[in-house]
């Protein structure tokens, strides 16, 4: 961690014996990164192979070293799949083989989970304390899964997916079977699926390729009104809210705006908001100081936050990172409302919603960070690559 990259690699190749193989491997998993980054930085990255590589032990060791000018670590490195890894040294815990595109979080049977979905077609629940597959993975989908969401209906948890096959389904997480049919109705890709509650029944709200807006009542499968019409192009984002009373959902475009709906009436609320000069990639909901606030992220590399009553923006856009920032996430963490963001550029950024501030330094990873799910304990869900992660605040 400490030592001069070069000289390291140099030494990896005569590395003997099971446990200088892996380490040797590890080192080298993300070897293209070493040279240009801190130590603190190598410590997070090397935490991060080890568990790849399936070896937690090795990742807390790692974790507890001390650096070079390094202050705490912020993150430490609970467990990751390791798809992307070479398993002829050590065989790590595999999952999706193709790039995680959706996360979402739930409690089954009291546990928590992680619920992901790929460009494999495929439908994974994840025990967020070991790391291990929960059942078999879900199946049905024909195309690249986008969008994943849980939710509750009659008392059992739910995922909700959406992929490029034109439609939503919805998955009992107790049992892994498939709850009635597919929810049909778009007519190109769906791209996002939120949950809420309406009216006192569950509603998955989603949205895709074909411009539309759609709320489904998840008891029955049928829909609840029209669709939401306005968007200009594909909705790619949406999450849902109460303001005022009123459950609402916020969806973001490559029209590059965001926009209220009233999911109670289907109309607009306010005007679209506007502010973003690119794709709105990602959308999340948080309370913050009392008052309801959406956070947009997108093509154009900011993340905004909006006041929801208001319609109007809170502060200044959020800049680090240095591409397309993916997704984005909320929660309260340690009393703080915070927003989680990962991007194109590898890496993921936790901002303080009340001040706009970054909390720690950034999360590198090996790969383009295209998803990222925060518990209500305050761990952090990652999907980078074809791979999966959970990151604990030390």
């Amino acid at each position: 961690m400490n030592a001069d990259p070069g000289e390291v690699l140099g030494l990896v190749d005569a590395a003997s014996g099971p446990v200088g193989r892996l380490a040797g491997a590890v080192y080298q998993a993300s070897a293209h990164l070493h040279r240009d980054v801190t130590a603190g930085v190598r410590r997070q990255l090397l935490a991060l192979d080890a568990a790849r590589y399936g070896d937690r032990e090795l990742a807390a060791r790692i974790t507890a070293v001390p650096v070079s000018g390094g202050t705490g670590v912020g993150w430490g490195v609970e467990w990751a799949t390791g798809g992307m890894v070479d398993h002829r040294l050590r065989q790590a815990l595999v999952g999706h083989t193709d790039s995680v595109w959706a996360v979402a979080t739930g409690v089954v049977d009291g546990r928590p989970v992680a619920v992901t979905g790929s460009a494999d077609g495929e439908v994974r629940v994840w025990d967020l304390t070991t790391g291990r597959p929960v059942g078999e993975p879900l199946t049905g989908h024909t195309g690249t899964v986008w969008a994943v969401a849980t939710g509750v209906v009659d008392g059992r948890p739910v995922a909700v997916t959406g992929s490029d096959d034109e439609t939503a389904r919805v998955w009992d997480l107790t049992t892994g079977r498939p709850v009635g049919e597919p929810l049909t109705g778009h007519t190109d890709t769906v791209r996002a699926v939120a949950t809420e509650v309406v009216d006192g029944r569950p509603v998955a709200v989603t949205s895709g390729a074909d411009k539309t807006v759609r709320v489904r009542d998840l008891t029955t499968g049928r829909p609840v009104g029209e669709p939401l019409t306005g968007h200009t192009d594909t909705v790619r984002a949406v999450a849902t809210e109460v303001v005022d009373g009123r459950p609402v959902a916020v969806t973001g475009s490559d029209d590059e705006t965001a926009r209220v709906w009233d999911l109670t009436t289907g109309r607009p609320v306010g005007e679209p908001l506007t502010g973003h000069t690119d794709t709105v990639r990602a959308v999340a909901t948080e309370v913050v100081d009392g008052r309801p606030v959406a956070v947009t992220s997108g093509a154009d590399k900011t993340v905004r936050v909006w006041d929801l009553t208001t319609g109007r923006p809170v502060g200044e856009p959020l800049t680090g990172h240095t591409d397309t920032v993916r997704a984005v996430a909320t929660e309260v963490v340690d009393g703080r409302p915070v927003a989680v963001t990962s991007s194109r550029d590898e890496t993921v950024r936790v901002r303080d919603l009340t001040t706009g501030r970054q909390v720690g330094p950034e999360l590198v990873f090996p790969a383009a960070v295209w998803a990222v799910a925060v518990t209500p304990d305050g761990r952090l869900v990652v999907g980078f690559g074809w791979e999966v992660s959970v990151l604990t605040r030390c």
